[in-house]
């Protein structure tokens, strides 16, 4: 799920940037009133998917067998489903309570949720991530308790395990540090820039959704010129791309990433009608020492 909601991160907010680029014109409403909910589930559903890792990460540490059942594991699955796509799919839901008109377009952006800055937005929307949170580093710490008192029972765990190697837990442990961070930390710094700006007082159901189906068009000498809002804007579409080079960072490199490389290189060449032998695999991965023992080999035959 977490790869899920960061990867559709990018690519909606990569399509806005271009189309957008150097313009405001609305060419796309269903486009954006789609793409800016999905800002708003996606602020969320990073850190809830963060959250289901870290908690099932504690839930390993803790257990005296990693083998379960199938009324286990489907409580499990509709746990992580509940939290990491149902809570941001409410928090999309009630974004409707404070948003003031349909979206808005900035130049160089694209389509962003118009979110009336009020008083019940921070309750309903804004400080839904810090809560996450601060959530995920209670597991995390309750896991690093849990891995430490039960070291040497858990790597036994891990090392007869097909499921989960030590390294994949390791680097899952440090992807879940890392999102708690950022999220905690970029989190708390957008609460103190909103909170910093003019709070408006919520005065009537009428009042926020007054003029409705307005449009906010604004060029990017004008945002731009407003510091908590470009300080707000850039923040925002450019920790989707940090969370997709943290995800790569950890997993792309990894022998379970470089299996699947390889099983998507061999469907490649099939479809091409050509047949993947072993020494397309030792050319296509760059080993050099292959090639040069066949070098070798030809000289001998020379000779």
């Amino acid at each position: 799920m977490y790869m899920i909601w960061a990867s559709l991160g990018c690519l909606i907010l990569g399509v806005n940037s271009i189309v957008w680029k150097d313009n405001v014109i609305n060419w796309a409403p269903v486009w954006c009133d789609i793409s800016s909910r999905y800002i708003v589930g996606a602020n969320v559903g990073i850190p809830a998917s963060s959250l289901c890792i870290i908690r099932r990460l504690y839930y390993i540490t803790k257990a005296q067998s990693l083998s379960q059942d199938r009324q286990d594991r489907r409580r499990e699955i509709i746990i992580d489903i509940c939290i990491g796509i149902g809570l941001p799919c409410i928090i999309m839901a009630l974004q409707y309570v404070v948003q003031g008109h349909r979206f808005d377009i900035f130049e160089q952006v694209g389509c962003w949720p118009a979110t009336y800055d009020t008083l019940p937005a921070y309750f309903l929307i804004f400080m839904w991530p810090v809560v996450i949170g601060m959530i995920s580093i209670v597991y995390a710490v309750l896991t690093f308790r849990q891995a430490y008192i039960h070291r040497k029972r858990l790597r036994a765990m891990l090392e007869s395990s097909y499921d989960i190697s030590t390294g994949r837990y390791c680097r899952l442990m440090a992807l879940c540090m890392a999102e708690i961070t950022f999220t905690v930390t970029l989190g708390i710094y957008s609460l103190v820039l909103n909170i910093g700006a003019h709070i408006n007082p919520y005065i009537s159901w009428d009042n926020v959704h007054f003029d409705f189906s307005r449009v906010g068009q604004f060029p990017s000498v004008v945002w731009q010129s407003v510091p908590v809002t470009a300080v707000s804007l850039e923040f925002s579409r450019w920790c989707y791309i940090l969370c997709a080079f943290v995800i790569f960072g950890f997993f792309g490199w990894g022998k379970e990433a470089r299996e699947s490389y390889q099983r998507a290189l061999q469907v490649i060449v099939r479809c091409t009608g050509m047949k993947f032998t072993q020494s397309m695999a030792r050319k296509s991965a760059g080993n050099r020492y292959a090639r040069l023992l066949l070098r070798r080999r030809k000289q001998m035959l020379i000779r």
